[in-house]
């Protein structure tokens, strides 16, 4: 039975001490490709928010030299670098970079891209991302699509039955906006991340909290649940690990 997957991250890959600019992947990006089952996994790395940047994609390429898997890209600027059907449909894992949700969303709809999206979801192909590349999995989320001042967007794929806030614990406008917006129903029940943690689904089930890195369970990065309850709204933190259902409420 194909299990349907989500890696929804404010991470994904990590900075090399002493070299500015020089990443490598996490453990968010590397669990993603361990999930596949695969010992060479085929990624799909899809820039859309950033305008299909030359540099970031440089870096995401360079960042997986030395990582067991082959990569591809799909860009959409100026138009498509290949068949979007294809180039979704052969990877085993699709990571998808951090930027302007609003624009990606246009962007894919005009392409045909969230349709692949979602068939690759159906058949157990491992979506991913950072940013822009979480929220646009959920309902949707804050986002600075718009300008400094964050706004909703509310018109995501919705793959996934909840609002999604990134950048959690490093962004000051993030936390507040996210518990408006769920307090006066402009979003469901939302899941958050802090930067370099990472909410794992299994279908549309939250199921695990990853780190890029090792973190004190009890008191470094995590995920949350904020929740709009008879009295106000709820934040929940949940640690690195295996969520506990009870905890979602």
């Amino acid at each position: 039975m194909t299990t349907r997957q989500v890696m929804a991250s404010s991470g994904g890959f990590v900075q090399v001490p002493g070299l500015w600019g020089v990443m490598r992947p996490g453990r968010i990006f590397l669990e993603a490709l361990r999930l596949t089952g695969k010992d060479r996994p085929r990624v799909c790395l899809v820039m859309t928010a950033s305008g299909d940047n030359p540099g970031y994609l440089a870096t995401m390429y360079a960042a997986l030299a030395d990582v067991s898997c082959d990569v591809d890209h799909l860009t959409l600027f100026t138009q498509p670098n290949r068949p979007v059907e294809e180039a979704i449909g052969r990877a085993d894992v699709v990571w998808v970079g951090g930027g302007s949700v609003a624009n990606l969303l246009a962007l894919w709809r005009l392409h045909g891209v969230d349709e692949a999206m979602r068939a690759a979801w159906d058949r157990g192909t491992i979506l991913g991302g950072v940013s822009a590349g979480s929220i646009c999995w959920h309902v949707g989320g804050p986002t600075d699509s718009f300008g400094a001042q964050l706004r909703p967007v509310t018109d995501a794929l919705g793959l996934l039955p909840y609002g999604n806030g990134v950048h959690y614990d490093s962004e000051e406008q993030r936390r507040p906006l996210v518990h408006q917006l769920v307090g006066d129903g402009t979003l469901p029940t939302s899941l958050a991340t802090d930067d370099h943690v990472a909410v794992r689904y299994e279908g549309i089930d939250p199921v695990e909290v990853i780190s890029d890195e090792p973190v004190d369970p009890a008191h470094g990065p995590a995920a949350y649940v904020i929740r709009r309850t008879a009295d106000g709204v709820i934040e929940t933190r949940l640690p690195v690990g295996p969520i506990d259902p009870a905890l979602l409420g």
